[in-house]
This record gives structure tokens, sequence and C-alpha cells, in this order.
């Protein structure tokens, strides 16, 4: 049994360590990020698009520095001559060849980018621009849902963390689709273009610039997860399974061999008998081997019935077995029910326990648990798995010890 705990204690530090690295790996997997600012570290196409109020009679001007990828800045000036002014750049996403394309961003939560601004302490404009299918028309911005929160700027940066999952549908926008002001719902599954631009409090009339870097989206997939969990819960079962079978088997061996080791030693002392010539050592052992069973049976009843002294008992088995008299004792009880459990399958462990000598059941089971390492009803149960194997039609079972007495 020693082998096999090595063995599978060994089986489960290599799944632990498996485990360990593939959750990390599978965990590290799952948290998502999206570049989309430097342009060079992006997979995603995109073209700057600058608006104005021009359609609402407006004069504000934005000037985008277009050659800049690496993050978007763009310089504004608002003025009074629209009701509601204002300015914004967008990153609009494309295929290259200036084809729109809406993209699925449902696994992402969060968008960071880092927001530089003059004047101080301006609040700006995020929002985003997604096709919804019961009211969009392709290509017509202002049908998209424009989901949308404000942030705050200085000249030295903010970093920004938006949840873009939380954004608000302005009221105007929903009024002009004739919605009601609580449809805030929306998907991020077809989203067109990100969003800056200018906010109510913008000074007018006062030069001004923003400037986003660092944007990126954050997200989880959660699919590495679910993948995590069934691979854990197949490699752990798949354990569990090998180690009761391979438990199942190497406790099966060790009964065998035990009982292939302790059978011959209740053969009785027999073949050891026979040839002693000291009468008294002779005595000593046939009286024990034939009254082993005797629940009353001690030292004194040895000692009284085989007319030697307790110092001569006391030799004998250390000098021939290396055992107390208790050892000894238990040794030859707990092989004759182990035979008996093997062998006989319709016994109650009660009965056995009693019919070797073994007035309390518990304490039988106890002893019996420590000499083989399992309780007898195990025992039982894998000697009878294995009888076949256990022994063959050709090897006769020891007698017991009353054929041969």
């Amino acid at each position: 049994m020693l082998e096999f705990y090595k063995k599978a204690l060994l089986a489960l530090l290599l799944l632990m360590v498996a485990d360990a690295l593939l959750a990390a790996f599978l965990v590290y997997q799952s948290y998502l990020t999206l570049t989309l600012l430097p342009a060079h570290e992006s997979d995603v196409r995109w073209r700057y698009v600058p608006s104005t109020d021009i359609e609402q009679n407006g004069t504000s001007t934005i000037r985008i520095e277009d050659a800049q990828r690496d993050h978007l800045r763009f310089d504004f000036q608002l003025t009074d001559a629209a009701s509601y002014p204002f300015v914004s750049a967008a990153l609009q996403l494309d295929d290259g060849r200036g084809r729109l394309v809406q993209a699925d961003w449902t696994n992402y939560n969060t968008i960071t980018f880092v927001a530089k601004c003059a004047p101080a302490s301006n609040a700006m404009v995020f929002a985003l621009s997604i096709f919804d299918e019961k009211i969009s028309r392709l290509g017509e911005f202002v049908s998209y849902r424009p989901p949308g929160t404000y942030f705050s700027c200085n000249q030295r940066g903010v970093p920004i963390n938006l949840d873009i999952t939380r954004l608000t549908i302005p009221d105007w926008w929903l009024l002009s689709r004739q919605l009601d002001l609580s449809h805030q719902s929306y998907k991020l599954d077809k989203v067109s273009k990100l969003v800056f631009g200018s906010g109510p409090s913008s000074p007018r009339h006062l030069p001004s610039h923003l400037e986003i870097s660092e944007l990126r989206l954050h997200g989880r997939d959660y699919g590495y997860i679910v993948w995590l969990a069934v691979i854990l819960l197949a490699s752990w079962s798949a354990f569990g399974i090998w180690f009761f079978r391979a438990y199942s088997s190497a406790l099966i061996s060790s009964m065998d061999s035990r009982l292939k080791k302790d059978l011959p030693l209740v053969a009785y002392r027999q073949l050891t008998l026979e040839p002693y010539k000291d009468k008294e050592k002779a005595s000593i052992l046939r009286f024990i081997a034939t009254n082993y069973t005797d629940a009353e049976l001690d030292l004194e009843s040895v000692v009284t019935g085989s007319g030697a002294n307790r110092t001569k008992v006391n030799e004998v088995l250390k000098t021939e077995l290396g055992m107390t008299f208790t050892s000894y004792l238990n040794k030859l009880r707990l092989t004759e029910a182990a035979r008996l459990l093997s062998e006989k399958s319709g016994a109650a462990i009660a009965e056995i326990a009693y019919s070797v000598g073994y007035g309390n059941v518990s304490y039988f089971n106890k002893l019996f648990k420590e000499e083989y390492g399992c309780t007898p009803k195990a025992f039982r149960t894998a000697t009878q798995q294995d009888k076949p194997a256990a022994q063959s039609p050709s090897e006769p079972s020891v007698p017991p010890v009353d054929a041969q007495a």
C-alpha cells in the first residue's frame, strides 16, 4: 500500500500543478483588452470624423490633427450661434476601404483613457454610436443609439475609467425618436463609433483643445472560466475514479499478500511443532494454537494448560516468533478472522469476531483495522471481488485449526 500512496501522492501533486498552470493561463486569457489608441497597437481599423453644430446653423469650429495616430487631439472653439453649440471628434470604425463596420463589444464593460484639455476643469462628453435594428437606418448616425456620459480633464491629464454598460441615452434623442424616456437599455453588439466632444459647460469664444490617449477597452470572456470549470471537473473526476480503482486494486493485492504471509503462521505452527525436541516449547505453542479462540484465554491460562512457567512462555514466544503473548494471540485471531471473512460471505462480522475469541465487536473492528488497514466489512468486499484470483482451484485452502489439532 505504501507504493500506491506514493504513486497517488505524486499523481495528485502533478494534477495540482497542471491545474494551477492551466487555471492561471485561462484566467489570464479571460481578461480582455482591446487597444484603440495608439493605432499601431490596435487591430481595429478606424478613421477620424469631425462634427459641429453647423446643421443647427451654428458656427462652432473644430480641427483634428489627422496625422497623429498615437492619440486623438482636436482644437475647437464654440460660439453662441446655435441653441446648443457643440463639436465632436469620432473614431468611426471601418474595414479599411471606407465601408462602415459594426463591432461586437459585448465582452467588454469598461473603457479607459487619459484626457488632457485646455481650459482646465472642462467637462467633456464621451458617447458610443450603436446601431439599433428596430430604430436605426444604416449610415444615418443620428438614428443610432448614443449612450454617453461626462468626464473631466485638465492640462496635465486625467486617467478616466468609464463603465460602458451603464451609459445614459440623452433625453433629446429619445424624444426625437418618440421613445419613452425610460428606454435606456442598449446592447454593445453593433458599435459603429466612439465620440468625444464638448460639454454644456465648455467655454464659448475661447480657443480650446482636447487630447485623448491610451484608449483601451477592457472586459472578461467568461467562456474561458466555463472551460476551466469543465476541465477541472473532468480532471478531478478522472483522478477520483483512477484513485478509487487503484486503491481497490492495491488493497486487494495487499490483502492477498497479507493472507499468504499470515496463513502459514496459522498453519497453526503445525510444521514447526512436530520437529520440536523441546517438549515444553511444543506444549506452549500447541496449547495457544488450539485454544486461541477461547475468549478467556490469557497468559495464566497458557501457564496452567502447558505446565510451563510465565518466563518460559514469554521466552518461547519472543525467540520463535518475536512477539509478546498478547500480540501473538491477536495475530492468530485476526488472521483466522481474515480467512473466515474471505471464505464465509454469509457470516456476520459479529459472529466471526465471537468465533475467534473477541467478546467485544468494536474492539475487534479496531484491532482489525490496525492490522489490515481497513474495516472487516471493507476487507470482505475487497477479497470477495478478487476471490477468483486470490485462490486458484489447484491450491487447497489451509485447513482450520480444529482439523489439524
